[in-house]
């Protein structure tokens, strides 16, 4: 057996941050709720406690996403919605948040038409398709018109306006071989009450607003605040570093601690403190653009 050539193969999440709601059982309407509640209830939840990362149901999540993609003709997006969701269970009660892949798949061919090539985007999906893709997004919507996604998705970073909801003791850090169900890989993840998370945003939007009116941040502090007022109030918002973490490496997630320092920096910037705040957010958005960089590495 000397000359057997043992291929492994596996696969690991794509380079991206997930910003999810989870939405209490309650909180859906029948018969949403009875589903959700039967589906916890067969496969159990995926953490267990408030401290435990969801990286294993991530994963098997894009492995789901790969599986619709083999064997097929190009799709824009699966044909049916997913009836899948992560679940955690928090001092006993069961919070859910859907997939919602064809949602996030209508979503996620806006950005590309919007951020590529118009030759790379026929390529990848020739018009005809895009064009059935859009007049079934257009056709749900007027069934839908109050659906928005659950999860939020980001390449290559984390954007900076995504930690507005979370401090430093939102902050879960899990080793790689310190998972429990099986995950072996480190994961990095903020998890906070919606309660919380609203008022966090909603005191960076006034300090920003203040200071830095004409400022990113502060728009994309009114994006975040507006998107979290659409679920129940006692939902949990999680942020993800998801896939990053392969990216990253265990030295770099150990540091990390962006959403500290751009609280840090909001501090600063209360206090009439400008250099500080600049010096805290210089630092943040720096070393997110050190990742991106990654992107063009060969």
């Amino acid at each position: 057996m000397q000359n057997v050539t043992v291929v492994r193969t596996s696969v690991l999440p794509p380079y991206a941050a997930h910003l999810r709601v989870y939405e209490p059982l309650a909180a859906y309407p029948e018969p949403d709720r009875v589903r959700w509640q039967a589906y916890a209830a067969e496969r159990g939840p995926d953490a267990e406690v408030a401290g435990q990362a969801v990286a294993a149901a991530g994963l098997e999540e894009q492995r789901a996403a790969l599986a619709e993609l083999v064997g097929r003709t190009p799709r824009a997006l699966p044909e049916r919605e997913s009836e899948r969701a992560f679940v955690r269970a928090v001092d006993g009660v069961l919070y859910v948040c859907p997939w919602a892949t064809r949602l996030r798949s209508w979503q996620a061919l806006e950005e590309l038409r919007a951020g590529a090539p118009v030759a790379l985007v026929d390529t990848a999906l020739p018009p005809a398709t895009r064009a059935v893709a859009e007049a079934d997004r257009e056709r749900w919507r007027a069934e839908h018109p109050d659906a928005r996604p659950w999860i939020l998705t980001s390449r290559w970073e984390v954007p900076v306006r995504w930690f507005l909801p979370f401090g430093e003791e939102d902050r879960c850090f899990v080793p790689a071989g310190g998972a429990e169900k099986g995950e072996t890989a480190a994961a990095l993840f903020y998890l906070t009450p919606m309660a919380q998370a609203r008022r966090r945003v909603a005191r960076g939007y006034r300090v920003l607003r203040e200071h830095l009116p004409q400022g990113e941040l502060v728009r994309g502090a009114e994006q975040v605040g507006r998107w979290l007022e659409e679920f129940h109030p006692r939902s949990l918002v999680e942020l993800d570093y998801g896939g990053l973490v392969h990216l990253l490496g265990p030295g770099l997630l150990a540091e990390d601690r962006s959403a500290g320092d751009l609280e840090a920096g909001l501090q600063a910037l209360r206090a009439g403190d400008s250099a500080g705040a600049v010096q805290a957010y210089e630092e943040l958005t720096g070393r997110w653009r050190r990742v991106q960089a990654l992107r063009q590495a060969n």
